[in-house]
């Protein structure tokens, strides 16, 4: 209890982190519904490892002084650019692809993920930036977060947030019934490339946040697990969300007890959390079927 009343106190020193793993817990798991719902799941893989070799790139230019002059706190702006633009041309070149049907789609997706992986590293390396934090926050150290970055992490997921939910169904129509959505006169190229759009924001604005593995663990494990739960979209995008949204804080709060890294904690907590519902549908499960031989023995 002390530990939580003082995360808890306005004046906490860690109270922005605490928020970015709020809004990252709320927004990647409804963004991630979709992914999970399409069998994207390998490219929720791939995107947060492009966007962090956007990152790497994009300081980089800085250090091969092709961007010559860095002002004081530009630093986030700068990572937030590179980190958009590889996320967004992947995802959309991506989808092009998968339209033309060229290759396999895990061809594709692996290899962006690989390449991604190597050049980050390499980028990285011999950047005096990366040793000055940007490998811990590609790792997952939620540590300090700017009042401004804090802001600007808010504006994206709640823009992303509304959108999501005022075009539901479209977004939905387009995923699950596509030909229906053209007979309906709807653009499918527009609206997936709209919801491609909204994904790579978040997940640009996530791995810039909390890293590649953080952002991942919060695009598949919450709809997994509420997947297990739902009976419909409405509880599944719920349920995400919720799930992200309280595993978060409840991470931060035992990483924060156990002096531990927050967003891997969060990863390993969802873990626990996605066993223990499929423990318990699985004796569900056992139950119902006990309880219909039962009824059937003594209908004999």
């Amino acid at each position: 209890m002390e530990t939580l009343r003082e995360v808890l106190d306005p004046d906490f020193l860690l109270r922005n982190s605490v928020y970015i793993s709020l809004l990252v817990g709320l927004a990647c798991p409804l963004v991630g519904a979709y992914l999970v719902l399409r069998r994207l799941i390998f490219l929720g893989v791939a995107l947060p490892q492009v966007s962090s070799c956007g990152i790497a790139f994009a300081f980089a230019l800085h250090a091969w002084n092709w961007i010559p002059h860095l002002e004081e706190g530009s630093e986030h702006s700068l990572a937030f650019v590179g980190s958009t633009v590889f996320t967004l041309v992947s995802i959309l070149l991506l989808s092009f692809l998968e339209k033309r049907g060229r290759g396999t789609a895990e061809g594709r997706v692996g290899t962006a993920y690989v390449l991604a992986g190597a050049w980050s590293i390499l980028l990285l390396v011999k950047n005096p930036y990366g040793e000055h934090g940007l490998l811990d926050r590609l790792k997952g150290e939620i540590i300090a977060v700017s009042n401004t970055e804090l802001g600007w992490t808010a504006l994206a997921f709640g823009l992303v947030v509304v959108l999501l939910l005022v075009f539901q169904k479209e977004f939905l129509l387009v995923s699950f019934d596509p030909d229906m959505a053209t007979s309906l006169k709807k653009s499918v190229v527009w609206w997936d490339s709209f919801l491609f759009l909204l994904v790579g924001l978040t997940i640009s604005m996530a791995v810039l946040s909390v890293g590649p593995l953080v952002t991942f663990g919060f695009l598949l494990l919450p709809p997994l697990i509420a997947h297990r739960l739902a009976s419909n979209m409405r509880q599944f995008a719920f349920m995400s969300a919720a799930f992200g949204v309280l595993t978060a804080f409840a991470g931060f709060l035992i990483a924060y007890k156990w002096d531990i890294p927050v967003g891997p904690t969060d990863v390993a907590l969802l873990g626990v959390v996605y066993a223990i519902v499929n423990l318990g549908k699985g004796l569900q499960g056992r139950f119902v079927s006990a309880q219909s031989i039962g009824s059937t023995e003594q209908g004999r």
